[in-house]
């Protein structure tokens, strides 16, 4: 089980793997870098010419024949994906996926109309899950991703990715995230370049949210900002800024809520950092 108070561990490995498709056998090899674990981020690299299929969808490759795979909070210990050759020749990799322990905090007399929230809000809610969806739907040819993360440098740390409360002894979503404590109005700049697919002023629980996409699937959201200085479809720099901290929706305290998603995989930005440094 790996802590989340431990450092992650950082895979780059070249796998050589040989298989039988119709009795042929050939091999090819397989470039991951990144972090086969619960949350994590691989980047991977196979020849040209070659497909790569997980979970049944086929995979975005750069000219390079680089591609993304992440993996969500609670992803199986094992995953497998396919490599087909320009031959339509098919091989399984299975990949083994390191768990984690999760922050569980129990909290008991929260007032029941904060645990459930009412028919209303519920209905507003469903608006708000719609919209997100749609931002992320499309896998877009887009490589800003190739250009690396940089970490918002605005405050310290106050919450992690998995992390998770029960009130009253309802369990509520994990937090997806990586919190940072910055006064309201501090300026956020975009962590790596990209498009912006939503810019919404109020949504119910992450009041002031923004995403932007950074290609192949690969998207940023920023929640909780009390202005956003960027619109929707606007092409984003690296370190450009997009807005500013605030404690809009349901938040205690002014803070930045920086999340990520690979398709609809939410994955641990930390994890990102480290698969995907920026150079400078």
């Amino acid at each position: 089980m790996i802590n989340n108070n431990l450092n992650y561990p950082f895979l780059l490995v070249s796998i050589l793997i040989l298989s039988a498709f119709c009795h042929v056998s050939y091999s090819a090899p397989l470039e991951l870098q990144g972090s086969l674990q619960q949350g994590g981020l691989v980047i991977g690299k196979v020849p040209q010419g070659h497909q790569v299929i997980y979970q049944q969808n086929k995979l975005k490759l750069t000219p390079n024949g680089q591609f993304l795979l992440g993996l969500g909070r609670d992803a199986p210990t094992q995953i497998e994906i396919t490599i087909i050759n320009p031959d339509s020749q098919r091989l399984v990799e299975v990949l083994s996926i390191a768990s984690r322990e999760y922050n569980i905090q129990r909290i008991e007399g929260v007032p029941q109309t904060t645990v459930t929230p009412s028919e209303t809000d519920l209905k507003r809610i469903r608006s708000d899950i719609a919209l997100v969806k749609n931002a992320r739907k499309e896998i877009t040819d887009r490589m800003d991703f190739l250009l690396g993360f940089k970490e918002p440098d605005i405050g310290p740390i106050t919450g992690i990715y998995g992390s998770q409360r029960y009130y009253n002894g309802v369990p509520k979503s994990p937090h997806y995230g990586i919190d940072y404590a910055a006064p309201t109005g501090t300026a956020v700049k975009a962590p790596a370049g990209g498009q912006v697919t939503l810019a919404h002023n109020d949504l119910f629980y992450s009041g002031g949210t923004l995403i932007i996409d950074h290609g192949h699937g690969l998207s940023s959201t920023f929640l909780h900002l009390s202005e956003i200085v960027v619109e929707l479809g606007q092409i984003i720099e690296p370190d450009q800024v997009i807005g500013k901290v605030g404690s809009t929706g349901r938040a205690t305290g002014p803070h930045l809520d920086w999340r990520m998603n690979w398709r609809d995989q939410r994955i641990d930005p930390k994890l990102v950092l480290q698969a995907l440094p920026r150079a400078n």
